[in-house]
């Protein structure tokens, strides 16, 4: 019990650590808080009056897509945080101190959730102003909470693979962008069927479509769609666990040699 209570402690100081750094960073306060902003504005504005689609309006159908669209580009952040942390020799002084090794990939998923919760935050109270009325049953918010919380972990363990892969902080941004591109190859701005061939049988059957489609019915209050919902966990937790125990094999092998 008190080793469990030490990671935690030791996650925790990491996580602030990593929170100050992103504070004193206007690179990360322009993505994590501007640009969410901005994405929903834009999209509604040039694509509102375009698209059409039955029984929503276009502002109401795209709050799914743009929440995963920009947990995917906080991600990124991650990614670039967590490899200069590996190329700039700070993770070696860490190891010299009396903490846990796992505390300090830890603290960076942590803040990476506590950051992308903002960026949620951010887009959903930019949804309200533009006349989006979500579903404030209990139930409802529980779900879209659920998924937001699984979506966000699946995109920072990735986001930690790939930073602690990468040799430098150029590639780790580049190789990361594909957690970016992936919301828009899905039926997050526009139904899946409408797409061309290729690109349709990619959405329908990549990981973001049935999470942004459960979303989007919780939104609007709609029933639960069971089979779409088990889906969406599943796709989400298998993803989380392949990327930790590939994230941790990876920083192992890296700091092999050093003792935390």
């Amino acid at each position: 019990m008190e080793a469990y209570v030490r990671r935690w402690k030791d996650t925790a100081v990491m996580a602030k650590r990593c929170l100050l750094c992103s504070r004193r960073n206007p690179d990360t306060l322009l993505t994590s808080i501007m640009l969410p902003a901005l994405m929903m504005i834009l999209f509604v504005s040039l694509f509102g009056s375009l698209i059409h689609i039955e029984g929503v309006s276009y502002v109401n159908y795209i709050v799914p897509g743009v929440l995963l669209q920009c947990i995917g580009q906080c991600s990124s952040v991650t990614a670039v945080m967590i490899n200069k942390d590996m190329t700039s020799g700070i993770v070696n002084r860490f190891c010299t101190l009396p903490i846990k090794q796992s505390s300090i990939l830890n603290g960076h998923i942590l803040e990476a959730f506590l950051r992308s919760g903002l960026t949620s935050f951010v887009v959903l109270l930019v949804a309200l102003l533009l006349g989006v009325r979500p579903s404030l049953e209990i139930f409802d918010l529980g779900v879209l909470f659920l998924l937001l919380s699984v979506s966000i972990l699946a995109f920072s363990y990735g986001a930690a693979m790939v930073g602690i892969a990468a040799n430098s902080a150029e590639g780790a941004s580049a190789c990361s962008a594909l957690m970016v591109i992936l919301p828009y190859l899905s039926s997050g701005f526009a139904p899946a069927e409408t797409l061309p061939p290729v690109m349709r049988v990619f959405a329908e059957y990549q990981p973001m479509t049935p999470v942004i489609d459960t979303m989007r019915n919780a939104l609007a209050g709609k029933p639960l769609e069971v089979s779409g919902f088990i889906v969406s966990l599943l796709w989400c937790v298998g993803l989380s666990a392949v990327f930790y125990m590939i994230s941790a094999a990876l920083f192992k092998r890296k700091k092999e040699g050093k003792k935390c």
